[in-house]
């Protein structure tokens, strides 16, 4: 009963934001789902993720659509499953009340709550990292020998999920070397894991090596030390984090939590974390999104945690629930389809389309007529529906608006349109390599198309549609002379 009480929260807190725009991450999603099933690895070597969630896609947009509700349905559904998980692999590992504690957090975590609605593999993510570890702590402490099998399965599919699956493989590692160190694990049994999951892996890691060496994460800054600090608040909300160490320090004061499975789970994060963020520092990838290969044994730690505490605990975790559920309603999360809609009666097929930040053109294709001629400072794009980011950070700052603009403009015959989109830099500018040089062609050819006298202004969206989101654009319509 209570655990069916857990779900239906979970899906009333997490279906608010179901039908709101699309942003850059889902349109690349949807567009590489929709490709031929057999297609979509290929296709992934032009971004930097594995294919597993986008086969999955590819399915479920089959059986309910491509509307934005029916593809984040998918996500939704493992975010639900998370709970039943959570609550199977606390029972499992420690004790039914931790169980409950965990379903609770899996029910209520923003981070969750977020990503059931964004069409994206953080959900699922999320359910495979649970599982990883409860499969670790019972085949290896527990001695339930089917669960080397099961945590085989679990990692490989985590692998073929999300490319930050390897920290997570890293922090299990290293915490098999200290049980092995201390001579509570067989040898055999770790490196027989390690083998078959390797072997099993191995048909993507040539990819895996394409994708590290010519797209990577351009995008990204070098974390800070401090962002490896706020792992906790990125993961179960900032507001939430200082009453959440209240509910900690209330258990730990009791004297009680003395647990190896604790420890080893305290491991693995610790681990997959700090490598992570060490990896990040020499190329950088870093971005709190990826840190759901770490939920799964951070949650199973704090549900372990608190469970020993007494009245001081509860209290600090009704107040954990009570600011989960006034934080749960989340803005939309790109102003691209309002902004599409405005302008969309301005634009014909065979008019162009300048966009100087080039991932977004997968989100304008969905939501712009068809026909229309797409260019960004990466050159002409043939493929709308995808991101092509091999050797982008180059490509983009050998962009000029003289070589790969106006030329085009050359062929433009009058009454034609340019739609001009750039993107609306939030309250804080990323100095990541990627958003800087997006800045500067941004500026370039904003100027090139005002000053070109072959243009007239004729309109532009209207402000009411820029208010700060996680994708926000502003658009400026030209005519031809």
């Amino acid at each position: 009963m209570a655990l069916a009480a857990l779900m239906l929260g979970s899906l009333l807190l997490r279906t608010g934001a179901l039908d709101s725009s699309y942003w850059i991450d889902e349109g690349i999603s949807i567009g590489i789902a929709s490709r031929d099933l057999l297609d979509i690895p290929r296709t992934l070597g032009q971004d930097g993720s594995p294919p597993l969630y986008y086969l999955l896609l590819h399915g479920w947009m089959a059986l309910v659509g491509t509307g934005e509700a029916a593809t984040r349905a998918l996500s939704l559904l493992f975010a639900l499953a998370a709970v039943p998980v959570a609550w199977w692999a606390g029972s499992a590992l420690f004790e039914r009340r931790v169980g409950v504690l965990a379903a609770a957090g899996a029910a209520g975590s923003p981070f969750l709550t977020y990503y059931a609605q964004e069409t994206r593999m953080y959900s699922l993510v999320v359910i495979l990292s649970l599982l990883a570890c409860a499969s670790f702590v019972l085949a290896f402490l527990h001695g339930r020998r089917v669960h080397l099998v099961l945590l085989g399965l679990w990692m490989t599919l985590l692998l073929y999920t999300h490319s930050w699956a390897v920290y997570l493989a890293a922090g299990l590692a290293v915490a098999w070397l200290v049980l092995w160190r201390e001579g509570r694990v067989a040898g055999r049994d770790g490196a027989w894991l390690g083998a078959g999951v390797l072997a099993l892996y191995a048909p993507w890691l040539p990819s895996l090596l394409y994708q590290a060496t010519h797209t990577g994460a351009p995008w990204a800054e070098r974390p800070s030390p401090l962002q490896l600090l706020e792992v906790p608040g990125d993961l179960f909300g900032e507001l939430a984090v200082p009453l959440l160490a209240v509910a900690v320090i209330a258990a730990v004061a009791r004297g009680r939590v003395r647990d190896d499975v604790v420890r080893v789970l305290a491991t693995i994060a610790v681990a997959a974390a700090v490598l992570a963020w060490l990896s990040s520092q020499v190329q950088p990838a870093w971005a709190g999104r990826y840190l759901a290969v770490l939920f799964g044994p951070l949650l199973l730690v704090l549900a372990a945690t608190v469970a020993r505490g007494a009245r001081v605990t509860a209290v600090a975790l009704v107040a954990v629930a009570a600011v989960w559920v006034l934080s749960s309603p989340l803005a939309p999360k790109s102003n691209v389809r309002h902004v599409a809609a405005d302008v969309t009666p301005s634009i014909r097929a065979g008019d162009v389309v300048v966009s100087t930040q080039p991932e977004q053109v997968p989100v304008l294709h969905r939501y712009l007529p068809d026909g229309v001629i797409y260019v960004t400072p990466l050159g002409i794009v043939f493929d709308e529906s995808v991101t092509d980011w091999r050797d982008g950070m180059e490509r983009l700052r050998a962009g000029r608006a003289g070589r790969d603009l106006l030329p085009l403009l050359d062929r433009l015959g009058p009454g034609r349109r340019v739609l001009l989109v750039t993107p609306v830099s939030g309250r804080r500018r990323s100095q990541a390599p990627w958003k800087r040089t997006v800045r500067v062609r941004t500026r370039e050819w904003r100027r090139v198309l005002r000053a070109d006298p072959r243009l007239r202004p004729i309109g532009q969206a209207p402000r009411s549609t820029f208010p700060h989101r996680r994708s926000t654009v502003r658009a400026e319509i030209f005519e031809v002379r």
